[in-house]
């Protein structure tokens, strides 16, 4: 057991990084098993020294964070003692980046994790970018952020999202009222994540004028698509074909973003999807970009990360049997020699 003081500057910072009834700070000691105190202007961490060292690191990470006015909670916390336990230290700074867009009620929206900062310095400097990643990675959210930016700025005329009305497990022809009733429920996150940049007011408005678009992939076909910023959900449930004609509805002046998660692919077995196809094709490609996000990027509940973590190790164990034929069987009573 040793103990490591720790020089602080302004103790408002640290009050931050504790969080309130110092919740941040019992997930810290919790995590690391190590015991921190505030005394005399300064933190006093102790526990084995191993654990000291990574408490002091991202302590510090956090302090940093704090100083540079990012708002500190418990989801920060964990994935900064996972940065720290990588060796990733450093690379903390970085996630005290720029605000991509604020929301109706004037909430700021920013890149949560290293993977996320990527993905939307990707966004901004490429004319096409494709976010690949398990659920809750932000990847729509982050993408109608930026499209909402770059909308209020003038940079596009017009949004227009989309997604493939792939059934998965349900039946769409069952589901009542007309056709856009029906696709409805497919476009429903997209929606979500709209209402909450704009308001619903300001969307409804936005809608009826043709400044933003929310339809079925299928709606594309035969368009070209000038000033817009477009987004391409759920991808993995494109075709080949679906995706090679999406990609060549892109006009001048426009930004394209392609969201998927290729581990939840709800196209039947005998069809290739068209998310796989473009990674192989437009890898390489100048200004276009392909950023892969894992379960580390994850920003929804804890559990969401864990879950996504357990169906890895299970897949590894147990990879998914290539479906095979029924040898033919002799039914008869005698064989044929």
């Amino acid at each position: 057991m040793i103990e490591k003081t720790m020089e602080v500057e302004r103790m408002e910072h640290v009050m931050r990084v504790f969080g309130s009834f110092d919740q941040n700070l019992r997930i810290i000691e919790t995590e690391l098993g190590v015991k921190v105190q505030d005394r005399d202007d300064a933190l006093h961490i102790s526990g084995e020294p191993e654990a000291v060292m990574l408490a002091e690191k991202a302590i510090g990470g956090l302090l940093t964070l704090a100083a540079r006015g990012e708002n500190i909670d418990a989801q920060n916390v964990r994935y900064i003692l996972k940065l720290t336990a990588e060796g990733k230290e450093k690379q903390i700074e970085e996630l005290a980046g720029d605000v991509i867009c604020v929301t109706a009620k004037g909430k700021p929206i920013k890149a949560k994790t290293l993977g996320q900062r990527e993905y939307c310095d990707a966004i901004a400097k490429n004319t096409v970018t494709l976010g690949i990643g398990p659920a809750g990675t932000g990847k729509t959210y982050l993408a109608v952020a930026a499209a909402v930016a770059a909308f209020r700025a003038e940079e596009v005329n017009r949004i227009i999202l989309t997604r493939p009305a792939v059934e998965a497990g349900e039946r769409l022809g069952f589901l009542p009222g007309d056709l856009q009733s029906k696709v409805d429920p497919y476009l429903r996150p997209l929606y979500d994540a709209l209402f909450d940049m704009l308001g619903p007011e300001t969307y409804q408005k936005y809608l009826e004028r043709g400044n933003i678009e929310v339809a079925p992939l299928a709606y594309m076909r035969g368009r070209t698509l000038d000033d817009s910023f477009i987004i391409l959900d759920e991808a993995q449930n494109t075709s080949r074909e679906q995706m090679k004609m999406f990609l060549t509805r892109i006009g001048f002046g426009s930004k394209v973003v392609i969201t998927g998660d290729i581990t939840q692919i709800d196209l039947p077995e005998d069809k290739v999807s068209g998310l796989k196809v473009a990674m192989r094709v437009l890898d390489g490609i100048e200004d276009i970009a392909i950023c892969r996000l894992t379960g580390a990027d994850v920003v929804r509940h804890r559990l969401v990360q864990k879950i996504i973590e357990a169906y890895e190790v299970y897949d590894k164990k147990n990879p998914p049997e290539t479906a095979k034929k029924p040898a033919p069987q002799n039914r008869g009573r005698y064989r044929k020699l």
